[in-house]
């Protein structure tokens, strides 16, 4: 694939901090990706971000759907989000983003930021929404804004619809693998690092599913209990950034280092929280069967060729956290309403093919999962790029 469209770098006048932002493809003109917001942000994380959103775009096709894909894009900011400066650094980073915003870069929450906080600072920084490059596509904007409006209202105990979407798709991935793998439900052991949007609903999803949630970490460290985690009870128990208050804990709840979530007695691993979290020095105590990229990019292109040479199979992120991208347009164009078993079963189906798809293709090609999702992505730009004049 070429080098991005459009990649840029930006400083905050008043304090220093860069932000960036990488526009990977333009599909129909317009280009999707989220915004993050975090300590040690870079020009060449967020490049590698907007390549994947592209990816997840293109997995998404279906030529019958009313959701047609868009280009990839990404934006990033260099900054602690818990900093007393970061929201006003956010209006002034989305105000100096406006044109772009306006034109060809829709954006939401991600890492770091929660899509209240991006729609209250997209709207003092002047704009009508964060997502509004995407309006003219729309064959009735008013309605599409009423739907997307009204999904995430819906909530389902007490969690927003919005929040969940990810982690239906991120949990039917690994119960994919496990069906293809003869593997049952119960009896089947999951570690995770992080309890914000995606960690949390995915957590969620799996313990419904019969899983045993054995360990979470969040900035705190991790929390281990071999017998299985209250799930639910963590949930209510955790603040707006995924952090969970001890005190809630139960009698049998174990505190224990930051690292330890990875070296746990899983069979499932789930990175759901930051970027690069796994790397060549320690995947060596990762000691679980599959390892799910629930966050973008979790583990390194090293780490990964170590694990695979140890039997560790790495489902990549590309496919497995796409559920939360394709919801938004799905809803916003019209494929499913603002309904949660709708939009759930909606995810289901199509995060079920798009696994399988993934992996037979990679037992057919002997390769690992990631390849595989490359390949695919590979057969299917071509005919974007034929279907639509306007693809760069």
């Amino acid at each position: 694939m070429a080098d991005p469209l459009l990649s840029l770098t930006w400083t905050d006048h008043l304090t220093g901090h860069q932000g960036f932002l990488v526009v990977d493809r333009l599909v129909r003109g317009v280009a999707s990706g989220g915004l993050r917001m975090r300590a040690g942000c870079t020009l060449e994380e967020v490049t590698g971000l907007a390549r994947g959103m592209t990816m997840k775009e293109a997995l998404h096709y279906d030529p019958d759907s009313r959701y047609i894909p868009l280009g990839g894009a990404k934006g990033g900011i260099d900054c602690d989000p818990r900093d007393p400066e970061a929201y006003p650094l956010l209006v002034r980073y989305l105000r100096a983003m406006r044109p772009h915003i306006e034109n060809m870069w829709t954006t939401g929450e991600d890492l770091g930021l929660t899509q209240d906080l991006v729609d209250r600072a997209a709207a003092e920084a002047g704009l009508v929404s964060s997502i509004q490059a995407v309006y003219p596509l729309l064959d009735d904007e008013a309605e599409a804004r009423r739907r997307l409006r009204d999904a995430f209202a819906v909530e389902v105990d007490g969690i927003g619809l919005d929040e969940l979407a990810g982690g239906c798709g991120v949990a039917e991935a690994v119960l994919t693998t496990l069906d293809r793998a003869g593997v049952p439900y119960a009896g089947t052991r999951v570690a995770l690092q992080g309890l914000g949007t995606m960690g949390g609903a995915t957590a969620r999803f799996l313990a419904r599913a019969g899983l045993t949630v054995v360990a979470v970490a969040d900035i705190k460290g991790t929390i281990a209990n071999p017998a299985g985690l209250d799930v639910e009870a963590l949930l209510t128990a955790r603040d707006a950034h995924g952090t969970v208050d001890r005190s809630r804990l139960r009698p049998g709840d174990r505190e224990l280092p930051g690292e330890d979530w990875l070296s746990a007695d899983a069979d499932v691993l789930v990175p759901a929280a930051v970027s690069y979290a796994i790397d060549a020095g320690n995947q060596e105590r990762i000691t679980a069967r599959w390892v799910v990229e629930a966050a973008n990019m979790p583990v390194r292109p090293e780490a990964e060729r170590l694990l695979t040479e140890r039997g560790v199979t790495v489902l990549p992120d590309v496919v497995v956290n796409s559920g939360t991208n394709a919801w938004w347009w799905w809803t916003l164009f019209g494929d499913i309403g603002a309904d949660a078993e709708e939009a759930f079963t909606h995810i289901r189906r199509s995060m079920r093919a798009l696994a399988e798809r993934m992996l037979v293709r990679a037992q057919a090609d002997g390769t690992t999962p990631r390849a595989a999702a490359h390949a695919i992505v590979a057969d299917r730009l071509p005919e974007l790029a034929d279907r639509f004049s306007w693809y760069r």
